[in-house]
């Protein structure tokens, strides 16, 4: 086992830019020995063995595209390489029948690729160059490892049958052709698909052509054919992306009943730590360095291994994994500021085809960030759009004398260039950008990219830190979290309420992550109504008249870790569930 890591992301990495200053600078070079060499195809190749670690290479880089990772003790052989100076995986979560084990950790940590092992697809046990070719080769080089041979085992025997919803879902109308009544009628191995549909909610689709969803809709369709398939083992990649609040917890008690009722194996990677912590008994966590190398933690118990992951510290292991912790507020939600209003807007209507929204008026004061829940297709972003000047209301007028930073729903990504070149090319505070923004979004790593090939998590910081980054007097933030995973959230969190504060701007921001809207919000806006025929928004209010408003439609009861202090969501008909209810207080108490 090599003692470092070297990585080279090749999709910064570009001679006619920085003429392969690597190979130039490295000391090993210089000594007549070959660390950093060119391949055939001309790429840079550090060698891990002969990479002393002295750091010179990442810095003199100009695209920032080297990382040299010196590793704090032995992790045995990877399960997976991708390939040379790539990523790679050091063991695998395993699942358990009866149980939901969730998948926690960052973005870029080998998450979705250990479900697609677990999937069937064959690990190269770190030897990219000369694969296994045959399972038996696979077990025979995890003779240490009894649980994941015999998971292997049941694999390549055909014994264990799998079912596996994908991250992205936004990929299904490519392989499949025709509607969903005929994508579920195929994968109905279990033969009740009329209860799935009606568990999913989604008898109007049937006749819908797959292509033509949204990505809401795609979602409960993968989610659903998934469901339906015979399998002894369930794996969910991201299954909270694109839904609401309300989906996100049907969907999360309907897994649950997939293990707890007919006693099935599932396994659930998760960014909605609420959600994560509501579904699972249990959770591996996966740490490491992004985009280099990623490391299964020992299975912990869920409400354990969450707090550990927060605290940066991994008892078991006996292992720090961050340089910081996590923390939550304790105090009692602040309750809405004695200043006089930063500004107010009157009732607001809009109609289209089929679809009305009223809202109330309402006022926001000064250094303030409100939070929008509700449901899909009720007419908050309309909302949110009719704010920004996007949309004009049919009936009320919004103050045209503030100046908007808004930060859509749906992100383009069509600029012709950099991260870089972008962020140059728009009317941002510079100070405000280098203060907070630049480090808290980790927009950095992003400067040499294109802006057409960055991913969904990455285009959304970039968009963020361009909205955050505007003067303005209003910032508007319709689902911020998508894409992110937890700790970027509560970044974002933490930035916005740091930029309003400072600025005593406003912000309203419109998410359905409810640990998310919790942390950033000072007050709150409900919005209620049908999906799709009408909605109504409230005028904002306390964050817990708020609250319990909103978790009272659900019927979802919150409490405060004593150990975090996290938002938790109390399991339906537990002791505390049933006291908070009778109460009439759904959001925690202090």
């Amino acid at each position: 086992m090599v003692s470092r890591i070297a990585v080279i992301d090749r999709s910064k990495c570009t001679k006619e830019r920085c003429g392969w200053q690597c190979i130039k600078v490295c000391p090993v070079n210089r000594m007549g020995q070959e660390c950093i060499i060119q391949d055939s195809e001309r790429w840079p190749v550090i060698s891990e063995p002969l990479c002393t670690g002295c750091g010179i290479c990442p810095k003199k880089c100009p695209m920032r595209c080297i990382k040299i990772i010196n590793l704090v003790e032995e992790r045995g052989k990877p399960i997976h390489q991708y390939g040379v100076n790539s990523f790679r995986l050091y063991g695998l979560p395993l699942p358990k029948p009866g149980a939901v084990v969730g998948v926690v950790g960052p973005n870029g940590i080998g998450k979705t690729t250990a479900l697609q092992l677990l999937s069937g697809h064959m690990p190269n046990l770190g030897d990219y160059a000369h694969p296994p070719k045959k399972w038996e080769e696979v077990e025979a080089a995890l003779k240490g490892q009894q649980e994941l041979r015999n998971y292997f085992e049941s694999v390549a025997g055909k014994k264990a049958k799998i079912a596996h919803k994908p991250q992205s879902v936004d990929l299904i109308p490519e392989v499949f052709k025709g509607s969903v009544g005929e994508l579920l009628t195929k994968e109905d191995a279990r033969k009740m698909m009329k209860e799935a549909v009606k568990l999913f909610q989604l008898e109007g689709l049937l006749g819908r052509d797959v292509g033509k969803l949204s990505g809401g809709e795609l979602q409960r369709v993968a989610i659903c054919a998934a469901y339906l398939r015979d399998a002894d083992v369930y794996y969910f990649d991201e299954p909270s992306s694109y839904l609401d609040i309300k989906q996100r917890m049907r969907i999360a008690k309907s897994l649950r009943a997939l293990a707890d009722e007919q006693k099935k194996a599932v396994m659930v990677v998760e960014h909605d730590l609420a959600i994560l912590d509501y579904l699972s008994e249990y959770v591996h966590i996966i740490f490491g360095e992004k985009g280099a190398f990623g490391v299964v933690s020992r299975l912990k118990g869920v409400r354990n291994g969450i707090n550990e992951y927060l605290e940066g510290f991994l008892s078991d292991e006996n292992m720090r994994i961050r340089g910081y912790s996590i923390r939550f507020e304790a105090a009692a939600p602040a309750e809405a500021r004695k200043a006089q209003p930063f500004f107010s807007y009157p009732a607001l209507k809009k109609g289209y085809a089929g679809f009305s929204l009223g809202c109330a008026p309402g006022d926001v004061r000064s250094g303030e960030i409100i939070g929008i829940v509700g449901e899909n297709a009720i007419g908050k972003t309309t909302f949110v759009k009719m704010l920004a000047g996007v949309e004009k209301p049919d009936e009320g007028e919004v103050p045209h004398k503030l100046k908007v930073s808004y930060k859509p729903q749906y992100i383009r990504s069509d600029f012709e260039g950099t991260a870089a070149e972008l962020l140059a090319a728009s009317k941002i505070n510079r100070e405000i950008f280098e203060g907070d923004v630049r480090r808290r979004l980790e927009i950095d790593e992003l400067m040499e990219k294109e802006v057409k090939k960055l991913s969904g998590g990455e285009l959304q910081r970039l968009a963020i830190a361009l909205a955050v980054s505007e003067d303005a007097d209003l910032y508007l933030l319709d689902e911020p979290s998508a894409f992110l995973d937890i700790e970027q959230r509560l970044n974002f969190a933490d930035l916005l309420k740091r930029v309003i504060e400072r600025s005593g701007k406003a912000a309203f921001v419109v998410d359905h992550d409810i640990v998310l809207v919790d942390a950033v919000s000072s007050r709150l806006m409900v919005f209620e109504g049908e999906g799709g025929v009408s909605g109504h928004g409230e005028a904002p209010e306390g964050k817990r008249e708020g609250m319990n408003r909103f978790l009272g439609e659900m019927d979802v009861t919150l409490r405060r870790d004593k150990d975090s202090r996290r938002p938790r969501v109390n399991k339906p008909g537990s002791q505390m569930d049933r006291e908070q209810k009778e109460a009439g207080e759904y959001y925690y108490s202090v």
